[in-house]
């Protein structure tokens, strides 16, 4: 797969993992990354029980992303609307899915949540979800500490394989 040059949409979770692994500069650097007011709130949210390097700075994070954007509500209708258990996601994952949804430029999602995933696959939409491990690399940056195994092109290959089996696809 080639570098990808497009939008890339990230949840809070990988906000969190590039936090913790120090490569949010890189990713940012690299890339045109975008979020959801909702995934922003989620990363400012729960310090108590984050350790230091999982702290999220807001005006940094602000500073570094390209866009952080408002999800409008029909937004949302029309992404239940395409496939309903978008419903059953956070509040991040889904108003990420339903801004994703409406936009026509050629973005990658980056989250790796389960759930999320499968509404990728049923959707037709797998060529688009990326590991963070994959968009580093592709930047050239290899963190110091390893990332969490979901965050992994070897992880994300073989849960996609196996929820696109669950979902016949």
């Amino acid at each position: 797969m080639a570098r990808h040059h497009g939008p890339v949409l990230v949840d809070t979770n990988v906000i969190i993992e590039c936090w913790r692994v120090s490569a949010w500069k890189a990713l940012c650097g690299g890339y045109g990354v975008e979020t959801v007011g909702d995934c922003f709130v989620e990363t400012q949210t729960g310090f108590q029980r984050r350790r230091p390097e999982e702290q999220i700075d807001s005006e940094e994070l602000i500073k570094t992303l390209k866009a952080v954007n408002a999800v409008e509500d029909t937004h949302r209708a029309e992404a239940v609307i395409r496939d309903p258990t978008i419903a059953h996601l956070d509040d991040g994952e889904r108003a990420l899915w339903a801004h994703a949804l409406s936009r026509p430029d050629a973005w990658v999602l980056c989250g790796p949540d389960k759930a999320s995933l499968r509404i990728g696959i049923r959707l037709g939409l797998r060529d688009r979800l990326v590991s963070l491990e994959r968009l580093l690399a592709d930047v050239g940056f290899k963190p110091k500490s390893n990332l969490k195994n979901a965050y992994t092109q070897k992880w994300l290959e073989q849960t996609l394989a196996e929820l696109a089996q669950l979902e016949g696809r």
